[in-house]
């Protein structure tokens, strides 16, 4: 008999999910974590510090506030390294004691260590104090997540030339900041040290970024945060980053030179896969260490072993690495669970932020859907106006044939928040009739879904049952 049900090495969002759905089963679920501290990279040095950091800094620097005040108001006049970690680290230390209650609950047992397979039914767990465990299982989840990628070409030296993990360790805020690497990661910081008036460049190899979201948005953002004071260098691929002592020196190919205090590198991840030994019960990883699975179930070439989180690739969200982790510990466990929802929202934390969910119109077009447009700006709303919010957008595809909502991507304050309202009306299969029939607080952002709604239902042909028939002649007008 094995020692457990289930072993699931890593407790990031896919391993903490998959974990507690196994103990509300009544199973033996082990979780194992190479760190001290539970909640894997997404509470340690992703998902939540970011956003974390993202909301000390917007509440100290009085972003929200300037359209009323001015650009140069401030809550804080002086702020520190300090006053971003404070609130961070109070929040990190919530998260984990939220999770070790919840494992506790569940009678969810855990074991800090490195992992790595011997056999198809059992792993190694080594301990930083030297100590070896051997452990069997019935079934296994990997989801140990993702580790910065740090190329050789980069001088990385952990103060000056950092990745994104050793950022939040920051001695002091910079005067001056370089990012490479326009994903979601250095756009998000891009942004957010931008907003305590850190001189920052944006450097990105290619032409374009954040390809997955609509061209109309990435264009409004890319005004948005030029407009803030980033400086974007699009197309722009490193030659040589320079570790000057005093200052840290990028050559790009065009010939062109960047100058900073500091340099964040933020182009790319990679699976953490190569400490577990895969090989050995015969799993094979891509060139970035993701594993590849059945993306209905997460089950990985080997029937037992399951994988789910940022180890597999796109879309690599918390959101939906959570989802992923409960569905594949209830097929491990032969335990029948409704599948995921069709449409997800991505979000980015920048400043502003993007939200978006469904399709963009260049899928449309690639599809060949006739649609209709409706587009809303927050100063249109008089929320918007009350909140001092005279930039951001909502823009919502509508097919021509069925009516049908089939994507809004919103760019502005709030729009991670407000695009479930698309989720529910996207993954309901709801038209454009809903937002118009609908009735919205006011004063609420939430008024630019029926904007724009108006702006789409206002060009589109008038479906028969809505037109008005007069008393008496029987016309219809």
């Amino acid at each position: 008999m094995s020692d457990y049900d289930l072993i699931v090495i890593g407790s990031g969002p896919a391993g903490r999910s998959a974990a507690i759905q196994a103990g509300k089963l009544k199973r033996r679920v082990l979780v194992v974590d190479r760190k001290d501290r539970l909640g894997g990279v997404s509470v340690h040095t992703g998902t939540i510090p970011s956003k974390t950091l993202r909301e000390t800094v917007l509440n100290l620097s009085g972003w929200r506030e300037r359209s009323f005040y001015g650009r140069a108001y401030r809550v804080k006049d002086e702020i520190r390294a300090e006053d971003l970690k404070a609130r961070l680290h109070m929040t990190l230390d919530y998260e984990v004691d939220v999770l070790e209650h919840q494992f506790n609950r569940n009678h969810v047992e855990t074991l800090h260590g490195q992992a790595r397979f011997t056999g198809p039914n059992e792993i190694e767990v080594a301990t930083e104090a030297g100590d070896v465990s051997r452990i069997t299982g019935d079934r296994f989840l990997i989801s140990t997540g993702t580790k910065t990628y740090r190329p050789d070409y980069v001088p990385f030296n952990g103060q000056t030339i950092v990745d994104s993990d050793e950022f939040l360790e920051l001695a002091k805020i910079p005067r001056s900041l370089i990012v490479v690497g326009a994903g979601v990661i250095g756009v998000e910081y891009a942004t957010m040290f931008s907003a305590l008036d850190v001189r920052v460049s944006l450097i990105e190899p290619r032409e374009t970024f954040l390809d997955f979201i609509d061209n109309t948005i990435i264009h409004e953002f890319t005004h948005q945060i030029r407009d803030n004071g980033v400086d974007l260098r699009l197309g722009s691929a490193i030659e040589t980053i320079e570790d000057a002592g005093e200052h840290v020196e990028v050559t790009l190919s065009n010939g062109r030179h960047i100058r900073a205090e500091m340099l964040l590198f933020a182009a790319g991840r990679m699976g953490a896969t190569s400490n577990l030994n895969l090989k050995s019960v015969g799993l094979e990883t891509d060139h970035r260490g993701r594993i590849e699975v059945d993306r209905k179930s997460y089950q990985t070439s080997v029937p037992h072993i399951y994988a789910a989180g940022d180890v597999i690739g796109h879309p690599s969200l918390a959101s939906t690495s959570g989802q992923q982790g409960r569905i594949a510990s209830c097929h491990a466990l032969d335990t029948p669970t409704m599948p995921e929802s069709p449409w997800f929202p991505y979000g980015i934390y920048s400043v502003p932020e993007i939200s978006t969910c469904g399709m963009s119109e260049e899928q449309m077009q690639e599809r060949g859907i006739a649609y209709e447009v409706g587009i809303a700006r927050f100063r249109e709303t008089s929320r918007g106006h009350i909140m001092g919010v005279d930039q951001g957008m909502l823009k919502m595809l509508v097919s021509l044939k069925t009516r049908r909502v089939l994507g809004v991507q919103i760019v502005g304050e709030g729009a991670t928040e407000l695009i479930h309202i698309a989720q529910a009306v996207l993954n309901l299969k709801g038209t454009v009739d809903y937002f118009v029939q609908n009735t919205f607080n006011y004063p609420t952002l939430a008024e630019a879904y029926k904007i724009a709604g108006l702006d789409a239902f206002n060009r589109m042909p008038i479906p028969e049952e809505y037109k008005v028939k007069r008393k008496g002649d029987g016309k219809v007008s």
